[in-house]
């Protein structure tokens, strides 16, 4: 009852003695879902003690906490290349000093969506990559599997750590303007963005200390607690003292910064793939003092760069027979090698029946709509809303 009372207060009745300044000039965009506001003036219940702290500090108390955690990227070098500068020159990791807030009863109902969405991931691609019954019972098309650069068929039947393809997973969320979510696109084979995101709430507990205290935020270090400790289970071999790796590109990547900063924070060795060598079925790290086992990978790397012998020859990236290391057993690979093909946003329509077929019950998230020309029906839509549809390739 106290939510809903409080959900109907505008910003003067929450600010008094406060300043307003922040916010008296913003107006509510229609026909978009608005984090902050319900309607003009009127701030969500879950925005509202932050809207309060922020409040308190003044357009140019806000405008020095900015500088402040401008400041603060650029001591850390908090960086990212720019991808579409052929001189590879870097920017400054743009980061909002305004935190995106989730209620505790929304992020509960999020959270057991995508790890819902996880569980059927990982089941599709423990089916594509043996078995493969979902192609033999009509439930997946062949040239969705067949004709995809991403599925990798020297991958087929590799065996997994736990009996999983996919341990860590990001995915890409916008909200319809009912304030639905949907899911944009699913991030598997080497997803990034864990690191940046400590960095982030870092930097924002240091310039919003007070808001900080003032609000129960919940903290990041036990995702990291137990991702590490989830690394160190995996480990095939030298159970006892496992030595993890994080295998990144190279230096000049647009993705580096991030990968320096959570190998440091899981306390694992990065490396590139020239650092690693395959002997006997077995992956060792060169060091002066000669070579040592390595037991699990955790790759930034894409699929078919990991090993020029099996896979992709002409990439310069990864450690030539580390497919055969994995099938040996080994060495355990974090994602999956080839778990890249189910990222394919023609897989999305496919997934609301694939969750009905291995979990018995609804998908929770939604894809936002997608119709993929390969089916009839789809593409006959499609040509019919051209005008008003956007266009983009159903494949890499």
């Amino acid at each position: 009852m106290e939510q809903q009372q409080s959900a109907s207060m505008s910003t003067a009745e929450l600010s008094t003695g406060v300043s307003t300044d922040l916010f008296h000039d913003y107006c509510v965009m229609p026909a978009v879902y608005d984090e902050m506001f319900a309607a003009q003036d009127v701030v969500r219940a879950h925005w509202q003690p932050i809207v309060r702290s922020m409040g308190r500090f003044g357009v140019r108390g806000f405008r020095q906490r900015w500088e402040q955690a401008r400041r603060i990227l650029y001591e850390h070098g908090v960086t990212r290349d720019r991808r579409d500068d052929q001189q590879g020159s870097e920017r400054p990791w743009a980061l909002d000093v305004i935190p995106m807030l989730l209620a505790p009863a929304e992020w509960q109902w999020l959270a057991a969506g995508l790890i819902q969405r996880a569980h059927v991931i990982n089941a599709v691609l423990a089916d594509v990559y043996g078995p493969q019954q979902l192609l033999q019972d009509a439930l997946l098309p062949p040239e969705l599997v067949f004709a995809h650069a991403g599925f990798l068929r020297p991958c087929h039947g590799l065996p997994q750590p736990q009996g999983r393809f996919v341990h860590m997973f990001a995915v890409d969320l916008a909200r319809a303007a009912d304030g639905q979510w949907q899911v944009l696109a699913d991030h598997v084979q080497s997803p990034s963005g864990i690191g940046y995101t400590l960095e982030n709430r870092l930097i924002l507990t240091r310039t919003l200390s007070d808001v900080f205290r003032q609000n129960r935020v919940q903290h990041l270090t036990a995702f990291f607690d137990t991702w590490r400790q989830h690394l160190l289970e995996l480990a095939p071999v030298h159970r006892d003292n496992p030595h993890v790796v994080l295998l990144t590109p190279r230096s000049d990547t647009s993705s580096h910064f991030e990968h320096v900063y959570l190998a440091r924070h899981l306390g694992a060795t990065l490396v590139e793939g020239t650092d690693l060598t395959v002997r006997d079925n077995g992956v060792f790290l060169k060091t002066l003092v000669g070579l040592q086992p390595v037991d699990v990978i955790l790759r930034q790397l894409t699929d078919a760069f990991c090993d020029p012998l099996a896979l992709q020859a002409d990439t310069g990236f990864g450690t030539a027979g580390l497919l055969q290391a994995v099938r040996a057993g080994k060495v355990a690979l974090v994602n999956a090698l080839g778990s890249g093909w189910v990222e394919a946003p023609a897989l999305l329509p496919y997934l609301p029946a694939l969750c009905r077929h291995f979990l018995g019950e609804a998908l929770q998230i939604p894809a936002a709509p997608l119709w993929w020309c390969g089916q009839p029906e789809s593409l006959a839509y499609v040509l019919d809303h051209l005008e008003a549809l956007d266009i983009g390739p159903a494949m890499p």
